[in-house]
């Protein structure tokens, strides 16, 4: 779906590369504190959108309790969780509900969560790199 992008924080990021600082603890409580800004934004732009129905597809949008090294990066997936009580994936429904097909016009609610998050996360994340720096 969506790709969250960390332009505001290339200070931070070249702080961190510099300093030998982009994995370990500081860098994963910085990914999970961004990671629930996101989990928050997703859950607000899915209730904005109107795309509550029993609510399973929203209560299940969360991410994984730590990161994981993709391709040598660290990262966390952030998308709606497991089934819903019929049985159908909640990640397909978010899927269709956002890109959209014949009959159900596409909402693009995950891109505006994402632009939403972006500025809180930034700012959980340089709260946490701060406070990393001083000891």
């Amino acid at each position: 779906m969506a790709r969250f992008d960390t332009a505001g924080l290339d200070d931070v990021l070249n702080d961190m590369k510099q300093m030998g600082e982009l994995t370990g603890e500081t860098a994963d409580k910085m990914l999970m504190a961004g990671a629930e800004q996101v989990k928050m934004a997703w859950k607000a732009s899915a209730e904005r959108h109107h795309h509550r129905d029993t609510g399973d597809m929203i209560e299940s949008i969360g991410y994984p309790r730590k990161p994981t090294t993709v391709y040598g990066i660290r990262a966390i997936d952030i998308y709606p969780q497991g089934k819903d009580h019929k049985g159908v994936r909640n990640a397909e429904k978010a899927f269709i509900l956002h890109y959209g097909i014949k009959r159900i016009p596409g909402s693009h609610w995950v891109d505006d969560a994402d632009e939403m998050a972006g500025p809180l996360v930034e700012q959980a994340m340089t709260e946490i790199w701060n406070d990393h720096l001083k000891g």
